[in-house]
């Protein structure tokens, strides 16, 4: 009896229709391409990098399996650890900055304002220009003797530092390229997310006597949330991949006061010719900017709203 109740409530339950699949197969094509470039220039590189930190490998012998040294020998490597806290700094260093500097010319920009396209393509050429070519210009306005930036310190009647041979001064320095390469690229977001939200919602806001500062931090912070969102996840993948700048202007030192990770994973790969404890590096890495990228993603997820309507 049971049984028989239950076939007939399957044969009034509505039938799904037929799967389409012509349509998927049409869908996978178009995302073919972008799958592609993912698994082959994404996916597929950490996987290698995975298994050869579990090996001993000199580029010109047969790689061995060393298992769990690798890392064991990661656990006393301090020099290792420094590069990482070296690393740390610089986004501290890099990162706050470049993102409020990126805001506050958005903010300027967002205003009607005569030339705004010339401005704009000012602000990008740093972005577009190479770092290596940034890196040389910038060692001659570190230059401590006839640099630009001690020569107007001195005009000044202040004695400029030894910016790249001082230890103290040498990883702000590389910082502050960093920040003035990108902060006109960041600005280029935060003016996109100013443009998109509702003009209404400030003259809403003004009508009910709202200040400036409060319509700032209660309507603009608010929805420039998804922007803000992609900027610091980007922005800080970014900055703790850094490496052709610290290359080309104070290759690590003075006193590895900046040899972040980055270029001790090339030390260790291209010059002492051990790639399986490179791959170690490149791991943690790797671990710490999956740690933080998952922290932002929690941070701001129930922080954000994306639709304005």
């Amino acid at each position: 009896m049971i049984t028989e109740t239950v076939r007939a409530a399957a044969e009034r339950a509505p039938q799904r229709p037929p799967r389409r699949r012509t349509r998927d197969w049409h869908a996978y094509l178009f995302v073919g391409p972008s799958l592609f470039g993912v698994v082959a220039f994404l996916l597929l590189p950490v996987v290698i990098v995975l298994v050869l930190s579990f090996f001993d490998w000199e580029l010109l012998s047969e790689p061995s399996f060393a298992g769990l040294d690798n890392y064991r020998r990661l656990a006393a490597d301090g020099e290792s650890w420094h590069a990482l806290g070296v690393t740390l700094l610089y986004v501290v260093l890099c990162i706050p900055l470049q993102t409020v500097l990126a805001l506050v010319l958005a903010l300027l920009l967002d205003r009607k304002v005569k030339g705004l396209r010339l401005y704009r393509s000012l602000y990008l050429i740093p972005w577009m220009a190479t770092p290596i070519v940034l890196g040389l210009v910038w060692n001659w306005i570190f230059d401590p003797r006839d640099g630009a930036l001690n020569s107007l310190l001195g005009l000044a009647g202040v004695t400029g530092p030894d910016w790249l041979s001082d230890p103290a001064w040498a990883l702000p320095a590389i910082a502050l390229v960093n920040v003035w390469q990108h902060t006109g690229y960041t600005m280029l977001f935060f003016l996109a997310g100013l443009q998109g939200i509702p003009k209404e919602l400030y003259d809403a806001a003004a009508t009910d006597g709202a200040t400036p500062a409060q319509r700032f931090w209660r309507i603009t912070l608010p929805l420039l949330n998804p922007t803000m969102f992609f900027v610091m996840v980007t922005n800080l993948i970014g900055a703790f991949q850094v490496f052709d700048t610290v290359y080309v202007m104070t290759n690590g030192g003075p006193s590895q006061s900046t040899e972040v990770l980055n270029f001790r994973i090339y030390e260790t790969a291209f010059k002492q010719f051990d790639f399986g404890y490179a791959s170690t590096l490149s791991m943690v890495l790797f671990g710490v900017i999956l740690l933080v990228t998952l922290a932002q993603v929690r941070f701001f997820g129930k922080r954000t709203t994306y639709d304005l309507s």
